[in-house]
């Protein structure tokens, strides 16, 4: 499959004045949902849950005569603990969609009113290409295949919209068959890749490349600000699109050149359990990924991560931790260009009630996932909770500050 890659460049000028906020809801995770009924282990017999982060796509040109894959590309994405969405519009009139803006993808792909799968029921809207003015069919068919099912549809072009800002003529997928519970249960509609072009499945630019191409955008950068769970229902995370803010972190932001032009991919200097035991001793890669909900290592250091706080693993693929014990259990710390960004006990542990009993399960989640860097580490949603994150196309770089939480805003 052909790829289009956009270069940008350092020197452009930015003659917009676009600044948006974009409300991002955190929800209970699917997997807790499928917990709560009854549902996960039947549901994980069947998948293995480090299947739930692989995926391969691939788009197909006109004429293909079968939607077989004639080869893939491995991508990340947790659909099963997906947390944080936002809304977005298409079409004229507006048609308005809840989508994970997902840094560890780049293509942008919602439901089709013409999609047969129950994931595609009541539950969640679907796009109506014949109520669009805007519309503009497109021909070719896509496919995306997850451990858990795969996901099939037709491509179009149609006018986005994320609060103020507008994407005109923007590819996307109409997703026509989307088999497996995990999408049933699922709080969002979609999902928008922020990633770079390079990653992209759908032939043309990803969201935030034809925003900055239409320079709509006051800057070429975008930053998250993810809310914690123990957090009040009023407190939402935060997508600014086309800046940071200042109010939401404190101190110096500490910035990572990318190594790869695919995820924001950075060098990671050292994974530390309090302070003695370290992990990724010579360095390793990570990916900054908003899209899973944990934080993933290569199985080696995450099964000794685990043996270091205790954690005893169950028959579901969960690890679990005596809630009695948090206050004793050692901090890990990830030390990124020189920098020591350290996760507490209380801040790497979720804690579940199941009726009126409390369980604490692990922060960290085994995934044998390789480069041509080496083995990957995923910085997801646990991580990024703590650190307000910034990615910068102009320099191509992503900073990480602290984030200040309610009790410091």
């Amino acid at each position: 499959m052909m790829k289009l890659v956009l270069v940008l460049l350092v020197g452009w000028t930015w003659t917009s004045s676009a600044l948006v906020r974009v409300p991002l809801r955190r929800v209970p995770t699917i997997r807790s949902q499928l917990r709560a009924n009854g549902l996960l282990e039947d549901f994980l017999k069947d998948h293995r849950p480090d299947m739930f982060n692989r995926r391969y796509a691939q788009c197909f040109p006109p004429g293909t005569p079968s939607l077989r894959l004639g080869r893939s590309s491995e991508k990340i994405y947790n659909f099963v603990d997906a947390q944080y969405y936002g809304d977005i519009t298409l079409g004229t009139p507006e048609q308005n969609f809840s989508v994970i803006f997902d840094t560890g993808s780049s293509d942008l792909w919602v439901p089709s009113t013409y999609c047969v799968s129950q994931a595609c029921g009541t539950l969640h809207r679907r796009y109506r290409a014949f109520e669009s003015t805007s519309f503009r069919h497109d021909g070719r068919m896509f496919g995306i295949h997850y451990g858990s099912g795969h996901l099939l549809g037709v491509m179009a072009r149609e006018t986005l919209k994320i609060g103020s800002l507008t994407a005109w003529n923007q590819e996307f997928g109409e997703s026509v068959y989307e088999p497996g519970a995990a999408f049933v249960m699922a709080r969002f509609d979609g999902v928008l890749g922020m990633a770079y072009p390079s990653l992209a499945e759908i032939l043309g630019n990803p969201v935030f490349d034809n925003m900055m191409m239409q320079k709509a955008v006051d800057e070429p950068i975008f930053s998250f600000y993810l809310s914690r769970k123990t957090s009040s229902s009023n407190t939402q995370g935060e997508l600014l699109l086309g800046g940071k803010d200042e109010a939401l972190y404190n101190g110096p932001i500490n910035w990572l050149p990318v190594t790869a032009k695919g995820y924001w991919q950075i060098k990671m200097d050292s994974v530390a359990v309090q302070g003695a035991t370290t992990l990724c001793s010579r360095g390793c890669q990570a990916i900054v990924d908003t899209g899973t909900s944990l934080i993933a290592g290569p199985t080696v250091d995450i099964i000794s991560l685990h043996q270091l706080i205790g954690a005893t693993p169950t028959n579901i693929g969960e690890f679990l931790i005596d809630c009695v014990r948090l206050s004793n259990l050692p901090h890990v710390t990830f030390v990124l260009g020189g920098t020591e960004y350290t996760l507490t006990p209380e801040q790497y542990v979720r804690k579940e009630m199941f009726g009126t009993k409390e369980f604490c399960f692990s922060g960290f989640q085994a995934m044998d996932f390789v480069s041509a860097e080496g083995p990957l580490w995923i910085l997801g949603d646990v991580f990024l909770t703590e650190f307000y994150s910034i990615f910068d196309r102009g320099q191509d770089r992503v900073g990480f500050a602290t984030a200040k939480h309610p009790t410091e805003l």
